[in-house]
């Protein structure tokens, strides 16, 4: 099994340091289980333009690629003007409909106010309900207050969340599997 942590943007860094943790956190839960990063940051994506997804090349080919080969995920966005980022927005125009078809996502999200935990509600659910995904009960949403001044999370509550999300996209995976 392979899960594919994607952080979905190209500034900042705290969408990344929660992926990550959620990435250790379920190679705790089951070891066996091939886990990687797919940072939007390192990559230069063309916006979608309507052509096939097969159709493209270089990194965006690579991108798609890569969450193709995923059997879940574990998706991070930060929330901007009260709504998903650019970047996983495009990312999520560029994948052939069935991609996302029959796997799990977790959910992870971070901003400035308390109130955006609402998008991944009211966005990113419906979102991958098109593409006939299986979303993870719980949710993790970060404030901006929940890291230290070295961009560590440091709120325990936080990290509680992040450990239970890891087990349910992996529970969760595993029972579709049989």
């Amino acid at each position: 099994m392979k899960l594919v942590g994607i952080s979905g943007t190209v500034v900042g860094s705290k969408t990344k340091v929660l992926v990550e943790k959620v990435i250790e956190e379920v190679t705790k839960y089951d070891p066996k289980i091939e886990v990687e990063l797919l940072d939007l940051k390192e990559y230069d994506v063309q916006f979608c333009d309507g052509r096939d997804p097969s159709a493209y090349t270089g990194d965006t080919k690579e991108v798609i690629e890569k969450v193709l080969s995923a059997d879940c995920f574990v998706i991070g966005t930060p929330i901007f003007q009260a709504s998903l980022s650019g970047a996983l927005k495009n990312l999520f125009d560029l994948l052939p409909v069935d991609a996302l078809r029959k796997k799990v996502i977790g959910f992870i999200a971070n901003g400035g106010t308390f109130q955006h935990y609402l998008v991944v509600e009211n966005q990113l659910k419906p979102i991958v309900s098109y593409f006939r995904a299986y979303v993870a009960p719980s949710t993790v949403y970060a404030h901006e207050s929940h890291f230290n001044h070295k961009n560590e999370i440091s709120d325990q509550d936080v990290l509680n969340r992040i450990g239970q999300l890891a087990e349910e996209v992996v529970f969760m995976q595993k029972a579709l599997k049989k």
